[in-house]
């Protein structure tokens, strides 16, 4: 460990030694600050880890935190977007709701690409923002923001509080309505003077009820019968699973449905991991870099189910040549996600934790085993095709899924892959091996380069006793790698992957194909990584050998704390399959 991390931790260490251990639960009927409530809120909900930055507007509740060290562990970040990132991967590996906080102005605008990721990946996240004294609103104060205008498209909920005695109850409603139902990031703005208002405090309610806010449609029993009536006459069922069987905790339910049925299944970019690699129904990934049977099969299905996901454009393919002859039955928790893009035959609202075993046990136990080996026989033809060269290639430099490969084989499924945006992403997401749910850490519908590495940071505090692997490209790498400091000063233990092809991999693969090989900017030059990452104290090594692999994945595995291990991949290896923008999913190219 270095030197400087070493005064680091000894000044946390001597900062808790001094703070006031008998700090506890302020008790009702006491006049407190805001920004003390603020933190008892924290508190209350069983928030242990956070993520921030502080700054002039939220001040005053930094300096509450000081007596709260012994309660709450906040980690410094290095960049906002990196702080809500990180809260991003906590929230995704824990399944608690993940918190962070910023100032006002910069400090709140570099929240809303997260925020965004968050929305349209469904993911629960606080987000507690300092604000301008509420005299000063409206006349371009320094560092004043709109942040409610703002981020009102990219968040669940919002609101600014500007007076103290708002705080308990504006947080209490923040996260009931970040975690229950469809999750997804609340944003809380509060003024400095209501962090330094006094009030009469009464105490931490959390909130259970909002009149007009429905988490859980009601659960229609004439649609579960109707569901169940379609799929036990099908011959060809096929079940697509999304990230809303993780999200409902479902995965018991899900598993319990499909193995009385014998049903086909394949998962979502956002919902693998939900059912193990290995389980006999789950025929792979859908999508355009998907799985060759289950994209094509989509057209020849006679029923196909849809649970928890949100038919994206990047799983449907064109729409109007996606899955016509089926029957669509689409359980979902979200009604407006029902009919929007793919109209269903049966809808079944509700949390799929309750409306699977309704639907499990009208079903009839079956098999499907011709149906079934359909897939298979389509995958041998996908192995052959692609596979095989992908994960045991003959040419001389290595490929991306070869390294998944070789990973695999020391994981065994059982760590958390967090893959940033790009070829690596898709790779990652096809050749990964997962064993335990909650362990595909990834921007979905957003696509956010720069995503994964203040991710695996906050991954990792979300499931502190798993193996935490972070996989990105040169490019994405090059987006948040200050949060290399973040590592350095809490002393993350991170595996962090750079697979360096010295492209934008993916845009140059798009350049090739339907651009004639017109490669304009996605050259990119990267400094010396390894080097870099030294100087924040990490250890690493970069590799151009095959024969190198083995042998520095496991160096990589068993060292211990964080470790960079940079590949030198491919230049222009692409990721096969593809469906074509534009293309239907039976259209999808093998090469």
């Amino acid at each position: 460990m270095s030197s400087a991390t070493e005064t680091m931790k000894t000044k946390k260490s001597e900062s808790k030694e001094t703070t006031t251990q008998s700090q506890v639960r302020v008790k009702a009927n006491t006049s407190i600050s805001g920004s003390v409530a603020v933190l008892e809120a924290l508190v209350a909900e069983g928030v242990t880890d956070f993520f921030g930055y502080p700054g002039g507007a939220i001040m005053p509740i930094y300096d509450a935190l000081y007596d709260y060290n012994d309660q709450l562990n906040h980690i410094l970040v290095r960049h906002e977007q990196g702080g809500i990132h990180a809260a991003q991967g906590y929230a995704r590996t824990s399944g608690k709701v993940g918190v962070v906080f910023a100032t006002s102005g910069p400090g709140a605008t570099n929240l809303v690409t997260g925020l965004a990721d968050a929305q349209i990946d469904s993911t629960p996240v606080v987000c507690i923002t300092g604000q301008v004294f509420a005299h000063l609103l409206g006349t371009d104060a320094f560092q004043e923001t709109d942040v409610i205008n703002i981020t009102t498209p990219v968040t669940k909920w919002n609101y600014q509080v500007t007076d103290a005695s708002e705080i308990p109850a504006a947080l209490a409603k923040a996260f009931y309505i970040a975690k229950t139902g469809r999750p997804g990031p609340v944003l809380i703005d509060i003024t400095k003077n209501a962090q330094v208002q006094k009030f009469d405090y009464q105490g931490y309610k959390p909130c259970t009820h909002i009149r007009s806010y429905r988490p859980k449609p009601i659960v229609r029993k004439e649609y579960i019968q109707q569901a169940a009536a379609l799929i036990n006459k099908a011959e060809k069922p096929f079940v697509l699973l999304g990230q809303g069987v993780i999200l409902g905790k479902a995965e018991k339910e899900f598993k319990a449905f499909i193995e009385k049925a014998g049903l086909p299944t394949a998962a979502t970019v956002l919902g693998l991991s939900a059912l193990p690699t290995d389980h006999s129904l789950n025929v792979g990934m859908l999508g355009m870099h998907g799985n060759y049977a289950p994209n094509v099969l989509t057209n020849e299905c006679d029923v196909l189910i849809a649970v928890g996901m949100r038919f994206d454009d990047r799983v449907t393919g064109r729409l109007d040549k996606y899955a016509k002859q089926a029957k669509v039955i689409h359980l979902d928790i979200d009604p407006a996600e029902i009919d929007k893009n793919v109209q269903a035959t049966v809808p079944v609202w509700g949390d799929c934790k309750e409306t699977l075993p309704l639907l499990t046990a009208l079903i009839e136990k079956k098999e499907h085993k011709e149906w079934l080996n359909k897939f298979r026989t389509m995958l041998v033809e996908e192995e052959d095709a692609v596979i095989k060269d992908e994960l045991h290639p003959t040419c001389e430099i290595m490929t991306m899924g070869e390294v998944l490969n070789v990973l695999n084989g020391f994981t065994n499924g059982s760590a958390v892959i967090v893959t940033d945006v790009g070829q690596h992403q898709m790779v990652a997401c096809r050749y990964a091996k997962f064993d335990k749910t909650r362990s595909n850490v990834t921007s979905g519908g957003l696509g956010t380069m720069g995503f994964a590495l203040p991710a695996a940071i906050g991954a990792k505090f979300g499931a502190k006793d798993r193996t935490v692997v972070a996989i990105i490209g040169d490019g994405g790498f090059q987006m948040t790698l200050q949060e290399l400091g973040t590592i350095m000063q809490f002393d993350v233990d991170v595996k962090i992957i750079i697979l360096n092809n010295h492209f934008l991999g993916m845009v140059r693969q798009w350049q090739q194909l339907f651009h004639d090989k017109r490669y304009s900017f996605v050259n990119i030059t990267s400094p010396d990584f390894v080097t870099v990452a030294k100087g924040y104290g990490i250890a690493g090594k970069s590799i151009a050998k095959r024969e190198d692999l083995k042998s520095s994945l496991q160096e990589m595995l068993e060292h211990k704390g964080s470790y960079l291990l940079e590949i030198m991949v491919g230049k222009e290896n692409n990721v096969f399959p593809m469906v074509p923008q534009g293309c239907g999913v039976a259209e999808i190219r093998l090469k």
